[in-house]
C-alpha cells in the first residue's frame, strides 16, 4: 500500500503479512511488517533529485504493529509497556508451564506467549467477597490450577 503525505512531503509504503515462522520444525504464527519511506523534499522544502529510501522491518506477536499516536513519546511508552508485558508473560510461562506442576505436554524449554495467555491468563474463576476479604475461586477440576497457584505463590509473598 502506497500513499502520499503532502503535508510531510514523503511517500510511505506499508506491507503487513501474517505468516508462520518455522522454529525446530514447529510453525509459530507471526506478523511481518515492512515500511518503506521515500522523502521527496528535504526539511527546508528543497526537492530531492535522488531521495534517500528508508526501509524498516520487524516481526511482532503482541499486535503492536500499529502504534496509537503520531507523538513519539506516546509510542515510546506503548512500546516500553509492550516489552514489559512480553517479559512478564515470558517469566510466567517459564515458572508455570515448565515447572513441576505444568500440564502434561511434550517436553520443551519454552512456551509461546499465546500458549501462556491461553493456559494461565484465560482461566475461568469467580471473585468472592466475604468478611473483608476477597477470594479468587476456581473450578474444582481446573487442569492448570496447580501451575497458576505455583506462579502466584512464587510472585506474591505469604502474609
Amino acid at each position: 500500500m502506497s500513499r502520499n503525505c503532502p503535508g510531510r512531503r514523503k511517500r510511505v509504503g506499508l506491507l503487513v503479512v501474517d505468516e508462520p515462522m518455522q522454529v525446530n520444525g514447529a510453525a509459530y504464527p507471526c506478523r511481518r511488517i515492512v515500511r518503506v519511506t521515500q522523502p521527496t523534499t528535504d526539511r527546508h522544502g528543497q526537492l530531492l533529485l535522488t531521495p534517500e529510501v528508508t526501509l524498516e522491518g520487524w516481526w511482532t506477536d503482541l499486535d503492536l504493529e500499529r502504534l496509537p499516536s503520531g507523538t513519539f513519546a506516546t509510542n515510546a511508552l506503548v512500546m516500553a509497556l509492550g516489552a514489559f508485558a512480553y517479559n512478564i508473560l515470558r517469566a510466567i510461562g517459564q515458572m508455570g508451564l515448565l515447572g513441576q506442576f505444568a500440564p502434561i505436554r511434550h517436553p520443551g524449554r519454552r512456551r509461546r506467549i499465546r500458549t501462556v495467555i491461553q493456559e494461565l491468563i484465560y482461566l475461568a474463576g469467580r471473585m468472592i467477597s466475604t468478611g473483608r476479604r476477597r477470594i479468587l475461586r476456581f473450578s474444582r477440576h481446573c487442569p492448570v490450577f496447580a501451575a497458576f497457584q505455583g506462579v502466584y505463590e512464587h510472585l506474591v509473598p505469604a502474609r
